[in-house]
């Protein structure tokens, strides 16, 4: 990767199986000086990141978050200002129904580089697990993803 200052990665993580982590996400926990993660990426993915990175556990969970995303994004801002790699965690794909949007913005508004790692969402994976397609020429032609933690 050649990371000679501080840059940030906002990887997915997938959707649990541990085996469906993309090579560039692998990658990126390599090189990492931090990462911080939530209890959606599952802890075994913590094993790529070399042995002496600082692993910063930023909890959330719904409604009932543990830490702020003002101080999350402030976190990340902050580590990749003193110049290290910083890996953003995150279950799913980063910008499907997570904060990766968010972090983003207080990245770029940072003027530091970052760069996003698409993950397997879960919205596609279980029912791909399943057996369930999404689509399907002859029965179904649209997916629709919606939240459901927001007021109508």
């Amino acid at each position: 990767m050649g990371v000679t200052g501080g840059k940030v990665y906002l990887v997915g993580a997938g959707p649990g199986d541990p085996a469906l982590l993309t090579l560039r996400g692998k990658a990126c926990l390599e090189q990492a000086d931090v990462v911080l993660y939530d209890y959606l990426a599952n802890p075994v993915l913590l094993d790529h990141a070399p042995p002496q990175a600082e692993r910063i556990y930023v909890g959330r969970r719904g409604r009932g978050a543990y830490q702020d995303q003002r101080d999350v994004n402030r976190t990340i801002v902050e580590k990749a200002k003193a110049g290290k790699v910083v890996v953003r965690l995150k279950g799913g794909d980063p910008f499907v129904f997570g904060r990766g949007g968010e972090e983003a913005e207080a990245v770029a508004e940072a003027g530091l580089p970052f760069e996003v790692v698409p993950g397997v969402t879960a919205a596609v994976a279980a029912p791909a697990y399943a057996g369930i397609p999404v689509t399907h020429r002859t029965m179904a032609s649209t997916v629709t993803f919606v939240t459901g933690h927001e007021d109508p």
